[in-house]
């Protein structure tokens, strides 16, 4: 991928919450929650990124933003600056550019303020508008994402989901920002209300040039609003290509069991349902060499004595996967 055309590039990004054991002994112990994730981030597109839950998604997303209590590691360039290693303070700025979409539209939102004070707080923070000039700008925004300007004086428990993720995302484009992490955005809300959200989203990235990470666990939205997809398990990225190479064409196993529980409204019976053993390991009991292997219905002897490495696939850098099957 050309780095010029790259707003977001993440290197072996770690994320590790401390812990202490019980007992009198108090051992220091961590879990590990995102292992060594690489990807990268072009202008202007959707990157999805999907797995089961407790796979890292929401970690990973805070983690670029800042947001959270974990030990973070790894590189970070953002529009061609590494930021890292930038203190908090000097981090501060370049909150205006890196925004986040909240999965809970209602948690997300201070119950004791009106949807009009939520937004002008926003603004006042980052000293872009205040007083008569934040309010216009405040209706100005609710009428970007759809909703009438009567709505700025009410507050959060008098709108519907939808509506409310509608308030977070005009929060969001408040500050004008060129990258925004939509996490888990139309999860909670009815099925006829995801289309609508997403149909928002789509449109606001068109008008104003935004570049999306769009993690979900619906890999049928995934496939609608994703130019590429990285697929994640136990903390890492085991594959990653565009969004119709995936779905055309998944290589991993794991990526090839997601795809297989997607339902179909008429099916003809020609796709096998891969059914997966077991749940989901817990973070502090990470498996040794491929994490997937416990599960992986091809797997040899070899997968658990050897961690797999992200690699082009035939030398095609754009498709990479994390299977010893094609090292």
């Amino acid at each position: 991928m050309n780095p010029q055309h790259q707003l977001l590039s993440a290197k072996d990004i770690f994320v590790h919450f401390p812990l202490k054991s019980g007992g009198a002994s108090g051992k220091a112990r961590r879990v590990s929650a995102v292992n060594g994730v690489s990807f990268e981030v072009n202008k202007g597109e959707t990157l999805g990124l999907v797995g089961e839950s407790g796979c890292g998604k929401t970690t990973l997303g805070r983690a670029l933003v800042r947001i959270g209590h974990g030990v973070v590691g790894g590189t970070v360039v953002f529009d061609g600056r590494e930021i890292s290693s930038l203190s908090n303070r000097a981090f501060g700025p370049l909150r205006k550019e890196m925004q986040m979409i909240f999965q809970d539209p209602f948690g997300s939102l201070n119950p004791r303020l009106t949807i009009g004070q939520t937004i002008a707080e926003v603004l006042a923070v980052h000293r872009l508008a205040k007083g008569e000039a934040a309010r216009q700008k405040t209706l100005e925004l609710l009428d970007i994402v759809g909703l009438n300007s009567e709505y700025a004086d009410r507050y959060p428990h008098e709108f519907s989901g939808g509506q409310r993720q509608r308030v977070g995302i005009a929060r969001a484009l408040a500050v004008n920002p060129s990258f925004i992490i939509c996490d888990e955005p139309v999860s909670a809300l009815d099925v006829s209300i995801q289309s609508q959200i997403i149909n928002l989203l789509k449109d606001l990235q068109r008008d104003f040039g935004l570049t999306y990470l769009f993690i979900a666990h619906d890999l049928s939205v995934v496939e609608y609003i994703s130019d590429r997809v990285a697929v994640m398990y136990l903390g890492k990225i085991v594959e990653i290509t565009s969004s119709q190479e995936l779905y055309a064409n998944p290589k991993h196993p794991y990526t090839r069991a997601l795809l297989s529980s997607i339902p179909v409204p008429e099916p003809d019976g020609k796709r096998e349902r891969i059914l997966l053993k077991g749940d989901l390991p817990g973070p502090m009991h990470i498996p040794s060499g491929c994490s997937f292997h416990p599960r992986c219905p091809v797997a040899k002897p070899e997968c658990s004595k050897r961690e797999p490495r992200l690699l082009p696939l035939d030398g095609n850098d754009a498709h990479r996967v994390s299977c010893l099957l094609y090292e």
